[in-house]
């Protein structure tokens, strides 16, 4: 049971070490995170777009679809 007394001592003097960061640096961040997501999903979405128009051309022409 001591043990179990100092891994609760130890977590928590770790836990006092930690830095967070400030509510305007976790906007920024978040925000950051936000327009790569947005950034990202487009292209893919426009890569998506031109395969899916490739696939349907190519079934045609080789008269499948």
């Amino acid at each position: 049971m001591a043990d179990v007394g100092k891994f609760v001592r130890e977590v928590r003097s770790e836990a006092q070490k930690t830095n967070w960061p400030t509510r305007a640096k976790l906007f920024s961040s978040a925000g950051i995170v936000l327009l790569i997501l947005i950034v990202t999903g487009v292209y893919f979405w426009f890569l998506d777009l031109g395969f899916s128009s490739l696939t349907t051309w190519l079934l045609s022409a080789l008269g499948i679809r």
